[in-house]
């Protein structure tokens, strides 16, 4: 019977996004104590590894190979060799391979450990001038103009910022889209985060468009940030007394039926709802 205390360790571990020196020193002391290192491509992770000195093997796991190489992974780390799990850049997993190999190592009661660091969506999300108490990442939305229409469609009611992934070719497309269905909202492009030609273009969505219009060509990966829902104020008294009005001469609900449905429209207590029903239809019988 496997013994889960033999049993090495996956690590997640979190490489720049772009400025090699943007990494821990947990991140380096670990790269070079593990036995082995799964890279999205081997051929872009030598340069960081190089960087620093790292002569751990590196081995391949994208998401072309990452189910296939799973059940040797495994064997590994119950035969008690650590590896650790890196992406081209940024936190693996995250819009990136990983998460098969992360559901099926945990699942054989291995421990899997991060090593956080950087993230473009939270690094570029800290500096995009929008609330950041609440936010939702979508990755990368897709490519074909119906489904990325009805993706961007279900989420326009939600009130956390939204952040999305996207390449430098289909960000114009991209930008077109959420204007199409958000309407004008305030938003941040980050693009390039921490390379040599780091850009943030902030103001509303019109604002990005025209900006990306002006250029010919556009480079590096994007994130954009687009402003969550702005609830709507509840109306006041005066406001909700013409709206129950308005719907007593005209609906065949039941006192009860009218309250559940104004208080879904208007986010008011159902309870104030009905009794402000009662009230007034107390009012019309009276004033006849």
């Amino acid at each position: 019977m496997d013994d889960p205390t033999s049993f090495g360790t996956l690590y997640v571990i979190a490489t720049p996004v772009g400025n090699l020196e943007d990494i821990t020193f947990r991140a380096v002391k670990v790269l070079k104590q593990v036995d082995l290192i799964a890279a999205e491509d081997t051929r872009h992770s030598k340069k960081l590894l190089s960087h620093y000195d790292i002569k751990t093997k590196l081995v391949s796991c994208h998401e072309h190979n990452e189910v296939n190489k799973i059940p040797h992974f495994i064997t590994h780390l119950k035969n008690g060799l650590n590896i650790a799990l890196i992406s081209d850049a940024g936190t693996p997993t995250i819009s990136d391979p990983g998460y098969k190999l992360v559901t099926a190592v945990a699942g054989e009661h291995i421990k899997v450990i991060p090593i956080p660091g950087c993230s473009a969506a939270i690094a570029g999300l800290s500096v995009s001038g929008l609330p950041t108490d609440s936010f939702l990442f979508l990755g990368f939305l897709p490519k074909k103009h119906q489904k990325r229409h009805q993706a961007i469609e279900a989420v326009k009611n939600q009130s956390a910022t939204l952040i999305f992934y996207e390449s430098p070719k289909r960000i114009k497309p991209l930008s077109d889209a959420m204007m199409l269905v958000l309407g004008d909202r305030r938003a941040c492009l980050a693009r390039e985060i921490t390379k040599l030609h780091e850009e943030y273009i902030r103001g509303t969505l019109s604002v990005i468009i025209q900006q990306l219009n002006q250029k010919e060509t556009i480079k590096g990966e994007c994130v954009l940030f687009v402003q969550g829902c702005s609830p709507e104020k509840p109306p006041d008294k005066e406001r909700l007394a013409e709206i129950i009005l308005a719907r007593l001469s005209t609906t065949d609900l039941s006192t009860s039926g009218l309250a559940r449905q104004i208080s879904k429209e208007t986010h008011l207590p159902k309870k104030q709802i009905y009794e402000t029903i009662l009230t007034l239809q107390h009012l019309k019988k009276t004033s006849c």
